[in-house]
C-alpha cells in the first residue's frame, strides 16, 4: 500500500486529535462524532471530506478550550460592572488562528477590557520581547512584575490610557486595556485573574 504525503498528512491529524479528546474527556459527542466521520471518509478515500471533519472538531475543540479560558476572566471589581464573558476561536486563516477570551469592565466614563490568547503564532514573537528588555522597552513600555509574572506595561498619563502584556505558561498571552483609567485600575484587574489556574488549563 503506498502512502502519499496526503495521506500521511490525514493519519497524523488524526492521531493528533485523538490525543486532544483523550485530554479534553468532557468534550461533547460531536467531536468524538466528527473524527470518527474523519476516519471512515480516510478509509474509503474521500480525503476532502476528512480534512472537513477534522477542520469541524478543531472548531469544537476551540470553542471549548475557549469557554475553558472564559472562566480565568476576573469577576468585576467594587464599584465596577462587566459585561459577559465572550470567546473565539479563529481557524489558521483568520490572523494565523488562536483562541480568544475577553471581558469588558466598566465604571462612570472608565473601562478595561481583559483578553486571553492562546495557541496563537503571535505568541513566539511576544515571547521574544519578554526575553529581550531592550525590544519590551523600545516603544514606551516598562517590564515589572505582577503577581511574580512579567509583564510589559504600557501607559500614557495625559489621556489616562495603557495597557499590559503578560505571558502565562509559555502559553497564554494576558492583556488588560484601558481607557480614562488610573495605571492603579490596570494593574489591578491584571492582578486578579488566577494565573496557576490558567497555566493549568489543557
Amino acid at each position: 500500500m503506498i502512502h502519499t504525503p496526503k495521506i500521511r498528512m490525514i493519519q497524523f491529524i488524526v492521531t493528533v486529535f485523538a490525543v486532544m479528546c483523550l485530554s479534553l474527556p468532557a468534550l461533547a459527542d460531536d467531536v468524538t462524532d466528527s473524527i470518527n466521520e474523519a476516519l471512515d471518509q480516510y478509509k474509503k478515500g474521500e480525503y476532502a471530506g476528512a480534512i472537513g471533519s477534522l477542520n469541524y472538531a478543531s472548531q469544537l475543540i476551540g470553542q471549548k478550550k475557549g469557554e475553558a479560558l472564559e472562566t480565568v476572566l476576573p469577576k468585576p471589581l467594587a464599584g465596577w460592572n462587566a459585561e459577559k464573558t465572550s470567546s473565539q476561536a479563529a481557524g489558521a486563516a483568520m490572523f494565523g488562528g488562536g483562541i480568544t477570551a475577553e471581558r469588558t469592565y466598566t465604571k462612570d466614563d472608565r473601562e478595561v477590557k481583559v483578553n486571553i490568547i492562546t495557541d496563537s503564532p503571535m505568541l513566539q514573537g511576544l515571547m521574544m520581547m519578554f526575553n529581550n528588555p531592550m525590544f519590551a522597552t523600545s516603544d514606551g513600555g516598562k517590564l515589572e512584575k505582577i503577581n511574580g509574572q512579567k509583564a510589559i506595561v504600557k501607559y500614557d498619563e495625559s489621556n489616562r490610557s495603557g495597557e499590559i502584556k503578560i505571558i502565562i505558561a509559555n502559553r497564554f498571552l494576558v492583556g488588560a486595556e484601558g481607557n480614562n483609567v488610573d495605571l492603579k485600575d490596570l494593574k489591578d484587574y491584571a492582578a486578579a485573574i488566577d494565573f496557576n489556574k490558567l497555566a493549568s488549563l489543557p
